[in-house]
C-alpha cells in the first residue's frame, strides 16, 4: 500500500512539468478583469471623482480626484503587467490593496455574498450557521427575504412581460455587492505575489533568466 501511495505520488509530481500553467491562468483571469474596471473609471472619470468624494451616495473619501486617479491607474496598468507578467510581484501589491478598499468601503455592509442566495437550505452560509455562527443565521435570513422577492419579481413578470425574453441570457437574481468577488481577486493576486508570474510565458521570468541564469522563478 505503501509503495503504491508513493508512486502514485512520483506520477502527481510529474505533472509539475506543467506548473507555469496555473500562476498563467490567475494572469489571464485578472487582466481582463483589471483593465476594464480601470477603463470603466478612466471613460467616466468625473464621474468616479465624484462617486468617490460624495459622502451621500458615494465612498466620502478624501481627495477624491487623487484617489481615483491612483485607482484608475493602478488597474489599468496592472491588468496590462499581469497580462504580460512584467513586474507581478510588485504590482500585486497596490492591486491587492485595491481591493481592501473595495472591500473596506464598498463591499463590506453587504456582507460575503455577491449575488444574494434565494433559497436558505442551499446557501453555503448554511454550514456555518449550524456552527452558531450569528452572521450566517443573518444571512439564511436574508436568503428567505430574497427569495420571497425574487420569486414575486417573476410573477409580476410572468403577468406584465415577455419572461421568456427577459431571462433568455440568464435567470434572474438579486445583486448582493457582498466582498466575495474583490476577496477571491485578492486571494489570487497574493497568490501571483508570493509565486511570481510563472515560468516561460511571462517576462518576469525571461528577465530574471537573464539577470541570474538558473534562478526559480
Amino acid at each position: 500500500m505503501l509503495a503504491l501511495m508513493n508512486k502514485i505520488h512520483q506520477t502527481l509530481n510529474t505533472t509539475r512539468v506543467a506548473d507555469f500553467l496555473a500562476p498563467l491562468a490567475l494572469r489571464l483571469f485578472l487582466a481582463p478583469v483589471m483593465i476594464s474596471a480601470g477603463y470603466n473609471k478612466a471613460m467616466s472619470f468625473e464621474s468616479t471623482v465624484a462617486w468617490f468624494g460624495n459622502p451621500d451616495w458615494g465612498l466620502g473619501l478624501p481627495f477624491p480626484a487623487l484617489l481615483a486617479f491612483l485607482a484608475t491607474a493602478t488597474e489599468l496598468v496592472g491588468g496590462v503587467l499581469l497580462l504580460i507578467g512584467l513586474f507581478t510581484r510588485y504590482v500585486s501589491i497596490p492591486l491587492m490593496f485595491t481591493m481592501i478598499v473595495a472591500m473596506a468601503t464598498v463591499h463590506w455592509p453587504h456582507g460575503w455574498f455577491a449575488i444574494a442566495p434565494a433559497n436558505p437550505a442551499t446557501s453555503t452560509a448554511l454550514p456555518l450557521a449550524k456552527l452558531g455562527i450569528p452572521a450566517a443565521h443573518a444571512s439564511l435570513k436574508n436568503s428567505e427575504e430574497v427569495g420571497k422577492r425574487l420569486s414575486r419579481a417573476k410573477e409580476i413578470l410572468r403577468e406584465n412581460g415577455n419572461y421568456a425574453w427577459l431571462t433568455e441570457k440568464g435567470s434572474l437574481v438579486i445583486l448582493n455587492n457582498g466582498i466575495e468577488f474583490a476577496m477571491t481577486y485578492f486571494i489570487m493576486l497574493l497568490v501571483l505575489f508570493f509565486q511570481g508570474a510563472g515560468r516561460f510565458l511571462s517576462v518576469d521570468y525571461w528577465i530574471e533568466r537573464r539577470l541570474a541564469p538558473g534562478a526559480n522563478v
